[in-house]
């Protein structure tokens, strides 16, 4: 089979890729491809991934070029890991919410050949409390970023209409329910796999050793939608005992945080993962505040470590001590996902149970629209997915059908529907509290601003 891997944090994600695909995957004889248009990366990306296949054993090639054609050309999967998402970006945009017109214009500098924006208008838009609304996935800076982010979904989905027509896509890129929605939008077979609520403060990891307990000896079930995920189900394999009383008697003595608390009490139901992610796609929250210097991507410091290990890896080879040991510490800095081993289950049409899995839900989640997207454990019978038919609390479902449509109105906003980003501005929970109709002028300045990313928008 042949692979397809697309994205500025392709790199980063090399390493596990592969590990992923020819270890745990058992893959052979696979052609696999990525886009890198640094030379000298694309050099050693390429080296890299030869010695990871001499090392598996398993036959197939590796190619590593700028040419986005070839590389998509007949791929039976995508993997997209890109976020355009700069910090710099970022820090436009938040410096203007909070209404610091010094700060927007330096943050505009450091774009290259940036015309001058009209900021003055949101000069004093901290009286409205848009300070908050410096989000990375939801609110007014999420909507932006779900368009800048649309962008290169949607230039990618030009280029793999005429490449691989028929290809599955494994999407890694964020915001990651908005982004799944663009490629489903544009006809791809789309799976999602997003900051995972296994890991984390309040991951199914941490609760499991506040239990006392291996991780391998629970039966759980997470569900919700991506970056807004509950634990519905935790029970001991063998003995059944139900643990969720435990975990929200706990909760609700605040050991599990002031937010997981409130959550609990609103709906009946404990987040997981970094529960953080669940503020932002909420009104304003009273003891919340979002991350001034949220990272996208690599550190600087974390890109030349890679480089470095990756080097040492290709120089020494697997086998010797120094490479295994480099091979060891890039493995030890990835996200936890296993993006190849969903897309061997569907394409080799197995059975399978994979958690946190972002896709249409289909009847996952009973409550929900069947079109809404939803992160569930993917369970798979030759292939196809299981309806599983999880019920949530009423309260709560009713909060991810508003949460889930805001979604769906920013990925059409991103692929240049405004209707649908006027009814985003309008409707979405977020923005509860706010004028309105001023966040919708916001937004319209906002778009000005990144008219450069935004060609749908370029002209009004």
């Amino acid at each position: 089979m042949k692979f397809a891997f697309i994205g500025q944090d392709i790199p980063m994600l090399l390493p596990t890729l592969l590990t992923d695909l020819l270890f745990a995957g058992e893959e052979r004889d696979a052609e696999i491809r990525v886009e890198e248009k640094n030379p000298a990366m694309a050099e050693l990306l390429a080296g890299y991934g030869e010695i990871i296949l001499k090392k598996a054993g398993k036959g197939g090639s590796i190619r590593a070029d700028g040419n986005r054609e070839e590389i998509l050309s007949g791929a039976d999967c995508v993997v997209y890991a890109g976020d355009p998402q700069a910090a710099s970006r970022f820090f436009m945009d938040r410096a203007a919410l909070e209404g610091d017109r010094e700060e927007a214009r330096e943050a505009e500098k450091t774009e290259e050949s940036r015309a001058q924006s009209p900021l003055e208008p949101l000069v004093h838009a901290e009286n409205l409390g848009l300070t908050d609304q410096a989000r990375v996935n939801g609110g007014l800076e999420g909507l932006l970023h779900a368009m800048r982010a649309g962008q290169a979904v949607l230039e990618l989905c030009d280029a793999m209409e005429t490449a691989c027509p028929e290809t599955l896509v494994i999407n890694l890129g964020q915001p990651m329910a908005r982004t799944t929605e663009i490629f489903l939008r544009r006809g791809f077979r789309c799976y999602g796999i997003g900051r995972t609520p296994l890991k984390g403060a309040n991951g199914l990891d941490t609760l499991a050793r506040r239990l006392k307990t291996r991780e391998a000896d629970l039966e759980w079930e997470i569900a919700g939608l991506p970056g807004f995920s509950f634990l519905t189900k935790l029970e001991d394999r063998e003995s059944k005992k139900d643990w969720l009383p435990r975990l929200k008697k706990a909760a609700r003595e605040n050991e599990l945080g002031q937010l997981t608390k409130r959550w609990l009490d609103w709906w009946d139901a404990l987040a997981v993962g970094d529960v953080t992610d669940h503020a932002e796609f909420l009104p304003a929250q009273p003891d919340y505040i979002p991350e001034e210097k949220p990272e996208f991507g690599e550190t600087v410091e974390k890109r030349k470590e890679r480089i470095l290990w990756m080097n040492t890896v290709r120089e020494k080879g697997a086998d010797a001590r120094e490479g295994a040991m480099a091979q060891l510490l890039l493995l030890s800095r990835v996200p936890p996902v296993r993006p190849m081993r969903l897309a061997l289950a569907l394409l080799r049409k197995e059975d399978a149970a994979l958690p946190a899995v972002t896709h249409r839900n289909g009847g996952d989640l009973r409550q929900l629209p069947k079109d809404a997207i939803v992160e569930t454990t993917l369970k798979l019978e030759k292939g196809e997915p299981v309806p599983q038919g999880i019920t949530e609390a009423p309260a709560l479902a009713e909060v991810m059908t508003e949460i889930d449509w805001s979604n769906r109105l920013a990925a059409r906003a991103a692929m240049g529907d405004r209707e649908a980003l006027r009814e985003y501005v309008e409707t979405d929970p977020a923005l509860s509290g706010l004028d309105r109709l001023y966040c919708l002028d916001v937004v319209s300045r906002l778009i000005e601003m990144h008219r450069d990313m935004l060609p749908l928008y370029a002209e009004e």
